[in-house]
């Protein structure tokens, strides 16, 4: 299991945009503001700074450390547990189809969601501490959610023990970074576990 410090890991933006349809997600149970006059203006805001932060990210303006491709591939190859939060058993989801590439890799993944039961033939548990309590440690905290919840579960991996946090394509959350990276914990940002399980399957 990959905890503590993150000495010795590569960081730095992301090198390449090898993301399929699929991966480019409306991100898993996402929380969306009730309808009303101001609606297209919080949108507007959000989209904003979504492109913001995913600038900062790809241009290395990081005000917290991520992990590069070295390092990503680290993570990948000594984690055997991989927790996702905001697991669906839609097949139409891109949670499920990540899910299911990473069970065929070998994987032990463990689905996180308060609004399922089962999952790709898995218990899915409704928080993350259950899931760990129930499972054991969890290498990788995968989050299909939107920014705005991403720091809630970075305590949550903080918490636990995660090995890494781990937010998917399109998800770019700084101060869920910083809660993961302030307790020794390596960050990965608008990345899909899938596509760089490929890319390492490929070298």
């Amino acid at each position: 299991m990959i905890r503590g410090s993150t000495e010795g890991l590569p960081h730095g933006p992301r090198d390449t945009a090898e993301v399929s349809a699929l991966e480019q997600t409306d991100p898993e149970s996402a929380t969306k503001p009730d309808a009303g006059p101001d609606d297209a203006r919080f949108r507007r805001r959000a989209d904003l700074d979504r492109v913001r932060a995913l600038t900062d990210l790809h241009e290395g303006r990081a005000p917290v450390p991520v992990l590069d491709d070295a390092g990503i591939a680290l993570v990948l190859r000594q984690a055997r547990r991989i927790a996702i939060i905001g697991a669906s058993s839609r097949p139409a989801r891109p949670s499920h189809g990540v899910m299911a590439s990473l069970l065929r890799s070998g994987y032990d993944v463990v689905p996180v969601n308060p609004l399922e039961e089962e999952v790709l033939g898995r218990r899915c548990y409704p928080d993350l501490a259950s899931a760990v309590a129930a499972e054991g440690p969890a290498d990788i905290v995968d989050v299909f959610r939107n920014a705005d919840a991403c720091p809630g579960h970075a305590r949550e991996a903080v918490a636990v023990g995660a090995g890494c946090l781990w937010l998917q394509v399109g998800i770019v959350s700084w101060e869920a970074a910083r809660i993961a990276a302030d307790a020794g914990i390596p960050v990965v940002m608008d990345r899909c576990t899938s596509i760089e399980v490929g890319r390492l399957q490929r070298r």
